[in-house]
């Protein structure tokens, strides 16, 4: 039975972690506000989430079905899928060092969202414009060097060795780092033109992760929506900078 996937159509979003993970397992999945038969689209998603009812009912999206499972949270759904995609450690200590990866990656997500909307997200960039670029030069100048500072000593201390972020096999971390990578360089080309010499084994998991040959096929389909201004990462040149 194929994975169903819950998430906004037209943007990566949340929603790529959990693409990329089941893409580079070659898992079969559905997006569901992709496609356009009977039960499926958007509507189908709101549906779910204004007429479940229970203590199960998720907040937002993303959230994968399967089977009479449902499972929120782009985290905790990467930890439920990660064993059965063969993109976690066996061992169960690992696997939630994993997860609190996973939930770093998380927080630096939110980070990267409030550069463009600092103030409300019930508000338009334009509306939030001048607090953006003061968010943007705090979030340029220290957060991504916290970050990816704190991924890149990962990696060199990681007991598995440095081409994986956990153990000794690729797991969806890595793949979410790359995404990450990806996205930063979207939304702040400056910023980030001196990558490969500030955090070389990033970069280098990086272009590893990218030449997976079912990462590879994907990204040059059309499952992969390009970055854009609605999503999380979004370039607006006036937020970007050349780091310090």
């Amino acid at each position: 039975m194929a994975y169903e996937l819950y998430y906004w159509d037209g943007i990566q979003g949340r929603g790529e972690f959990i693409r990329l993970a089941l893409e580079e397992a070659g898992a079969a999945y559905i997006d569901i506000t992709r496609e356009t038969d009977s039960g499926r689209g958007t509507a189908a998603m709101m549906q779910k989430l204004k007429g479940m009812g229970g203590l199960h009912t998720p907040f937002a999206p993303p959230f994968v079905k399967d089977g009479e499972l449902l499972v929120s949270h782009v985290a905790n759904i990467l930890f439920y899928l990660g064993p059965k995609l063969g993109l976690a450690p066996e061992d169960e200590g690992l696997r939630y060092a994993a997860n609190g990866l996973q939930l770093t990656i998380t927080d630096f997500v939110c980070e990267v969202h409030d550069t463009h909307h600092p103030i409300a997200t019930d508000l338009y960039y334009e509306d939030q414009k001048e607090a953006a670029k003061a968010r943007s030069v705090s979030f340029i100048e220290h957060r991504i060097p916290k970050y990816l500072g704190y991924f890149e000593r990962n990696l060199a201390n990681n007991p598995g060795g440095d081409r994986h972020s956990i153990g000794n096999g690729l797991s969806y971390v890595d793949l979410s780092l790359f995404q990450v990578i990806e996205g930063l360089r979207y939304a702040f080309p400056r910023a980030t033109r001196l990558f490969d010499r500030q955090y070389p084994l990033l970069m280098a998991l990086h272009d590893r992760v990218r030449e997976q040959p079912n990462i590879a096929r994907y990204l040059a389909s059309p499952r992969r929506i390009p970055f854009n201004e609605s999503g999380i990462f979004r370039h607006y040149p006036e937020l970007d900078q050349d780091a310090a």
